[in-house]
C-alpha cells in the first residue's frame, strides 16, 4: 500500500515537473528518484513497516508474495529508466507527461497484483492498459504509431468488455466478487461459473498476448516507440501475468479441472505460435515480439501448474526476463536499423557491448549459467508434476528459440561490419549495461537471492 499511495502521488508531481522544470533530463532525474523511493516504502512493507494504515476492506491484500513481486518489479522499471529513459526525450516535448503516465501505470501494476476483488482486477487493467494506448501513440509523425495505438485501444477495449461480462457472471454464479470466502463455498461448477471462467480465460490471455489471442502484439510493439515497447513487453506483461496466477489460484482453484486443460493447450499453442513465427522475422524488433510471445507461453506453465514451485518460478522468471529483454531494447532504441544486418561486425566496434547482449539473448534462451535457464528450469518443474508431454513440447520449442536468439550473436561476431548507419555507444551506458548482464548471472548461479526473499 505504501508504493500505490506514493505512486499516485508522484505521478501528479510529474506533470506538474514539465511546467516548473524546463530540463529534461532532471525531469528525468526526478522520475528515477520516484521510483527508488518506491522500492524503499515496498521494501519497509516487506519488515512491518507503513506510511499509513488504510483499510481496503478486503479489496486489496499486500501479502509477501506480492510485496516482493512488486519490488522485483519496480526495481526493473528503475533499470528501465536509467538504461532508456533518455529515449523518451526524443519522442517528443512531452517527456514528463510521458513519465506521469509511467508512475500511473505503476500504480496499475502495484494494483493487479495484490487484488482481493475482481473489481480491483478490472480497475488495475484499466489504470494500466488506457496509459498505455497513448504511450504507444505518442510518437505522432509516425503512421505506424499511430496505427498501432488504434488497433491497441480497439482491441484492448474489447477484451476489457470481455474480462467485465467474466466477472458479471462469476458475481452471478457466487454472489460476490472476492476471490476467497464465499468463493470456496462453490465446489460444483455450473454453468455461470464455467462461461464466467472462459471469459476471464479469454481476456486475461489477450492482456498476456497468449495465442491465439495474440495477433495484436507484433504490430503493436513494432509501431510503438521503441522506448514503449520496450516497457510493454517486459514490466506490463510479467504485472499481468501475476494477476493472471492470483487469479485463478485464488479464485478458481477448486475448478482447476474445469480449465486446468485449456490452459495447457494455450500454452502449447502460444508457444508453438511465437517461436515458429519469430524463425522468420528479418527485424530484431519484430522477433522480440514475437519472443514476448513465446516466453508467455512459458509463464502459462506457472498458470497451468499453480504450485510452490511454479509461484517461485514466476518470480524468478519475472526478473530475469525483464532485465534481458530491458537492456536489449536499450540497444535497439540507440539504432536506427533493427535488422539483424545491422548488428554485423558490432563485437569488433563495442566488444563489451556484445559481450553484453550475448548474456541477455542466451538468457532468453534458457542457456545454463544465466538466471533464464534457471527460470526456464523452475517452470518445466512446475509442470512436470501435472504433465510430461506439455513439458517435452516446451522443452522443444526452446530449442528452436535458440536459432533465432543466436541469429544475432553471429552477426555481431562472425560477420563482417556492415554499411549501416555508425552506433556509438558512450562509456556509462556501456557499463551500466555490463552490470545488468552481471546480474542475470548472479541469479544463475544464486537464485535464493531471490527466491528466498519469499520465506523471510
Amino acid at each position: 500500500m505504501n508504493a500505490l499511495l506514493v505512486s499516485a502521488l508522484w505521478g501528479v508531481i510529474m506533470m506538474f515537473s514539465g511546467v516548473a522544470i524546463k530540463r529534461m533530463n532532471v525531469v528525468r532525474y526526478v522520475a528515477m528518484a520516484g521510483v527508488a523511493i518506491l522500492i524503499g516504502l515496498n521494501v519497509a512493507e516487506m519488515k512491518g513497516w507503513h506510511l499509513l494504515a488504510i483499510d481496503t476492506t478486503g479489496m486489496l491484500a499486500f501479502d509477501h508474495y506480492a510485496l516482493l513481486f512488486n519490488s522485483t518489479l519496480l526495481l526493473a522499471v528503475f533499470i528501465y529508466l536509467v538504461l532508456s529513459g533518455s529515449a523518451m526525450e526524443r519522442i517528443g516535448a512531452h517527456c514528463a507527461d510521458y513519465l506521469a503516465l509511467l508512475f500511473f501505470i505503476i500504480c496499475g501494476l502495484l494494483m493487479v497484483s495484490a487484488f482481493e476483488s475482481l473489481l480491483i482486477l478490472f480497475l488495475g487493467i484499466e489504470i494500466i492498459t488506457i496509459p498505455l494506448y497513448i504511450l504507444t501513440g505518442s510518437d505522432k509523425k509516425n503512421l505506424k504509431s499511430n496505427e498501432a495505438s488504434l488497433k491497441y485501444f480497439l482491441l484492448g477495449a474489447f477484451s476489457s468488455g470481455i474480462l467485465l461480462m467474466g466477472i458479471a457472471l462469476i458475481y452471478g454464479a457466487r454472489g460476490s466478487f472476492a476471490l476467497s470466502g464465499v468463493a470456496d463455498t462453490i465446489r460444483v461448477s455450473n454453468s455461470l461459473m464455467l462461461s464466467g471462467m472462459l471469459l476471464l480465460l479469454i481476456a486475461m490471455s489477450f492482456k498476456v498476448s497468449a495465442a491465439p489471442f495474440h495477433f495484436w502484439t507484433p504490430d503493436v510493439y513494432d509501431g510503438a516507440p521503441t522506448v514503449f515497447t520496450s516497457f510493454m513487453a517486459t514490466v506490463v506483461k510479467v504485472a499481468v501475468f501475476a494477476a493472471f496466477v492470483r487469479l485463478f489460484d485464488r479464485s478458481f482453484a477448486l475448478q482447476i479441472n474445469a480449465w486446468q486443460a485449456w490452459v495447457a493447450a494455450l500454452a502449447a499453442l502460444t508457444l508453438f505460435m511465437g517461436n515458429i513465427t519469430a524463425v522468420f522475422q528479418q527485424s530484431v524488433k519484430r522477433m522480440l515480439s514475437y519472443s514476448s510471445i513465446a516466453q508467455a507461453g512459458f509463464m502459462l506453465l506457472a498458470v497451468f501448474a499453480m504450485n510452490t514451485t511454479a509461484k517461485e518460478g514466476l518470480l524468478l522468471y519475472a526478473a530475469t526476463y525483464s532485465l534481458a529483454t530491458i537492456g536489449i531494447f536499450a540497444v535497439l532504441i540507440r539504432m536506427k536499423d533493427y535488422s539483424f544486418e545491422a548488428f554485423n561486425g558490432l563485437a569488433s566496434r563495442y566488444p563489451w557491448v556484445a559481450a553484453a547482449l550475448t548474456i541477455f539473448f542466451l538468457s532468453l534462451a534458457g542457456i545454463p549459467l544465466t538466471g533464464g535457464f534457471l527460470a526456464k528450469f523452475y517452470m518445466i518443474k512446475a509442470a512436470l508434476e501435472q504433465s510430461v508431454w506439455l513439458v517435452l513440447f516446451s522443452l522443444v520449442m526452446a530449442a528452436v528459440s535458440v536459432f533465432y536468439y543466436f541469429r544475432v550473436i553471429q552477426a555481431m561476431y562472425f560477420k563482417p561490419v556492415g554499411q549501416t548507419d555508425p552506433i556509438t555507444f558512450d562509456p556509462g551506458f556501456t557499463r551500466l549495461l555490463i552490470g545488468v548482464a552481471v546480474l542475470l548471472i548472479v541469479l544463475g548461479l544464486f537464485p535464493q537471492l531471490l527466491i528466498g526473499q519469499l520465506y523471510f
